[in-house]
């Protein structure tokens, strides 16, 4: 049944999407930061971000925005089941931010700010991965609100949740530097990309495999008949994108392996959502339960409308401005 709720449950999804994938080749780059030759390299995978890195943070609040404005229910379930890590995450990417305009303004300490975009980059990541863990293992709810610990999201579970967001980071850092650089840089990029691409995909098969037995929700998607028919598509299509993948890469292609990549995060979150839908809060609050009234629905979706393809605008012309390579002068 499409009606708003599901519209704007699509909007919520759609802001995460684009918040994970743009900023996710940043903070990939910010992991993979201490392999790149000090210097030259470094320079070059920075200035290649420079220009895009904090404007891809916007679908972060679009997202964060929308959930509490669309979902406040579940959002007053979610944050306080997740605020350890959605502090160590905010942290992590002020921390990022920091090292990455002080490394220019402060040379002297330029070792220093690069280590501390790598730690930002890698906690900010790790959190993520692990908020997504937390919310998929399930939050325990009674009477409307959050009922568990404080520590209920530290499982094996979501650690492996988050080592493989970290792993899909590194390979979006990766592929996105070979399209972007040329050079040491560039065949630096290649050579991290296949195994950033291993760990991708063998982290995202271990997380397949294991989140069926969490809820019995889960199994029934994925393997009950007629459901195992249309869910096995998702599987199948990460086969032939990886086999594109590892192709692109011996083949020395530049943008395909970037564009691939997008397309496994995208398959990753098709997946996220033929487990949960219609739950926003998994076996406790569907979209319905959680959702703002119909009239609150209408309003904000008329400033969506208008807001979301002036962000989309100049989003694009940004990339469009800035389409050329980085040079080893640093310029594009």
């Amino acid at each position: 049944m499409m009606d708003l709720t599901v519209i704007w449950a699509f909007i919520i999804a759609f802001a995460v999407f684009a918040y994970v994938v743009m900023d996710g080749f940043d903070l990939g780059i910010g992991i993979l930061f201490p392999v790149f030759t000090v210097g030259k390299e470094r320079d070059q995978a920075m200035n290649s971000i420079a220009p895009v890195w904090d404007g891809n943070e916007t679908w972060l609040v679009l997202g964060g925005g929308g959930l509490l404005a669309a979902f406040p229910l579940a959002y007053a379930v979610i944050l306080p089941a997740t605020y350890p890590l959605i502090i160590v995450m905010l942290l992590g990417l002020i921390f990022r931010g920091v090292a990455f305009e002080f490394r220019w303004r402060d040379p002297g300490h330029r070792r220093i700010w690069d280590l501390s975009f790598t730690i930002g980059s890698l906690t900010a990541a790790m959190a993520q991965g692990m908020i997504l863990g937390a919310l998929l293992q399930g939050v325990e709810v009674v009477d409307r609100a959050y009922a568990g610990s404080w520590f209920d999201w530290l499982t094996p579970y979501t650690l492996l949740t988050g080592l493989g967001t970290v792993a899909g980071y590194a390979l979006l850092g990766a592929t996105w530097l070979i399209w972007k650089t040329d050079g040491g840089t560039q065949q630096d990029a290649y050579r991290l990309a296949k195994p950033a691409a291993i760990a991708t995909l063998a982290l995202m098969a271990a997380v397949s495999l294991y989140t069926p037995f969490l809820d019995g929700q889960y199994w029934a998607r994925w393997f009950d008949m007629p459901s195992i028919l249309f869910a096995a598509q998702v599987p199948l299509l990460v086969l032939i994108l990886t086999y594109f993948l590892f192709r692109g890469l011996f083949k020395k292609q530049e943008l395909a392996p970037f564009l691939i990549s997008l397309g496994l995060f995208f398959l990753g979150m098709a997946g996220l959502g033929i487990s949960m839908f219609p739950y926003i809060v998994p076996d406790q609050i569907t979209i319905w339960d959680a959702a703002v009234p119909e009239s609150s629905q209408i309003f904000m979706l008329v400033g969506v409308v208008i807001t979301v393809p002036l962000i989309l605008a100049y989003t694009g012309w940004t990339y469009w401005v800035f389409r050329g390579k980085v040079g080893t002068d640093g310029y594009h």
